[in-house]
């Protein structure tokens, strides 16, 4: 069973989307042509495919989650372009084959690098990728790691009932070996820019527990008979630090695009 089960409303829902600044980045990282082919590795709930959708005309999404890739269906389908090619497919990025004779122009990894096999995933792309194309493995901060002090209380709560460690659903979360920047300058796409753009978002009690509810850290079944206790807990320390139930957050994407040395730019 997948790690994200029982998450997938919170997710489409609650999990911030790809803001038009990172979009920009992607979508100015690879020359400009038609057919002009994404990869979405790890795609979700379609997130990245969404903020893409206008400047690439023909994606695949893959994701080894069904459920995730109902919910990218249903919801990317109706918004792409009427000319736009997308396929789902029911995938881990280790297993995964693209068509015979399909390459990417950009593939994506976004808040999901930390999941693979970061050495075996890079080194495949290297023909799954055009000539002159490029990786980006981008994220933002989780509430985990983040450092404003309504977060910090949150994260504390989470604690209280599961433990110091992070969960990961059923078991606990065991860190990215490498920095991605230095993953990518081990593989075949070792001509690596970093780019940072920050984020600032405004939150509320309600859509705090929805992001919550979506990530291994905090899913719903991790709580058992006292889920309802949890989001009381988290909802009386937020309290403490809004009256307006108004929780500001700066946070930031961090962007790391690799190419081949030999790649024109």
């Amino acid at each position: 069973m997948s790690i994200f089960h029982g998450t997938i409303g919170f997710y489409r829902k609650f999990r911030p989307d790809i803001p038009t600044a990172v979009a920009d980045v992607l979508d100015a990282a690879v020359p400009a042509g038609s057919p002009r082919r994404l990869l979405d590795i790890g795609t979700g709930t379609g997130l990245v495919v969404e903020a893409l959708r206008d400047r690439f005309d023909d994606v695949i999404g893959i994701d080894p989650d069904a459920e995730m890739l109902a919910a990218a269906e249903n919801a990317l389908r109706p918004r792409l372009p009427a000319d736009a090619q997308l396929r789902l497919q029911e995938a881990t990025a280790e297993e995964y084959t693209p068509p015979t004779g399909w390459q990417a122009d950009l593939v994506t990894i976004c808040r999901t690098f930390h999941w693979l096999d970061q050495a075996r995933v890079l080194n495949q792309l290297d023909a799954q990728v055009s000539r002159d194309g490029a990786v980006a493995i981008f994220a933002d901060k989780s509430f985990w790691v983040a450092n404003n002090e309504w977060e910090l209380a949150v994260r504390a709560v989470i604690q209280e009932f599961l433990g110091e460690q992070r969960r990961a659903g059923g078991g606990t979360f065991h860190g990215q070996r490498r920095p991605d920047l230095q993953a990518l300058r081990d593989s075949p796409f070792n001509r690596v820019e970093e780019t940072v753009v920050p984020v600032h978002r405004t939150w509320t009690a309600n859509s705090i527990l929805g992001y919550l509810h979506s990530t291994t850290f905090a899913e719903p079944e991790l709580f058992g008979d006292r889920l309802h206790e949890f989001d009381e807990a988290v909802r009386a320390v937020l309290a403490r630090y809004s009256d307006t139930d108004t929780f500001v957050e700066e946070n930031e994407f961090l962007i790391h695009l690799g190419r081949r040395p030999s790649a024109s730019r």
